[in-house]
């Protein structure tokens, strides 16, 4: 479980394939803490840590074909960074929103907006997979807890403060570039439930 506040921006310095796994290695300042079995949410992917080598500050994880095939991890590349947070402790304050880590489909970013002093990100997405989302509701966006504005049937926007611009991968998103969209837990519960009355 995750609250979607970024801890660090890894850096992807190496992919090695194997059959249809991909072994991912980032390098990061929070490496020191971390240990083998421990899940991180990596733009919003809960990945297992299965490797660490803290004398150069870097961990491995392995994403499944599952993973590749509904994230935005099917075309990442060396040199790309990843936001990064650990999961949350039992008794912390729940400073986001209940994040699973668990990616419902990817978005494509269609606009972005300099607010003088802020930036307005609006975003695309295949409404048919039923995933919806709500003015002030709560979106997960590349692991990034964010507030929903502009809500329509295939696209929203959300309003990204200088901190998170430059304390997150907002700071380098290009137009046309896929994002890993979680929507909200509590909302696809209740979407759920009214599709059976």
């Amino acid at each position: 479980m995750f609250t979607g506040i970024i801890e660090n921006i890894g850096d992807i310095i190496a992919l090695k394939k194997d059959k249809s796994n991909l072994h991912i290695t980032i390098r990061s300042h929070i490496v020191p803490e971390l240990k083998v079995d421990q899940s991180i949410a990596h733009n919003g992917v809960c990945l297992t840590v299965v490797a660490l080598d803290k004398k150069s500050n870097t961990y491995t994880v392995t994403a499944i074909d599952e993973t590749l095939t509904k994230t935005n991890f099917r075309s990442i590349q060396v040199g790309d960074n990843v936001n990064l947070e650990r999961a949350m402790k039992l008794g912390d304050r729940l400073d986001g929103h209940i994040v699973q880590g668990h990616v419902d489909q990817t978005g494509k970013c269609i606009a972005i907006q300099n607010e003088n002093g802020s930036w307005l990100f609006t975003f695309e997405y295949d409404s048919s997979k039923d995933n919806i989302t709500i003015e002030k509701g709560s979106i997960t966006i590349n692991g990034v807890s964010l507030t929903v504005v502009n809500s329509q049937k295939n696209q929203f926007s959300v309003a990204i403060i200088p901190y998170t611009y430059e304390h997150t991968n907002f700071g380098t998103l290009k137009l046309k570039e896929i994002v890993n969209l979680e929507f909200d837990v509590i909302g696809k519960y209740v979407a759920r439930i009214a599709t059976f009355k």
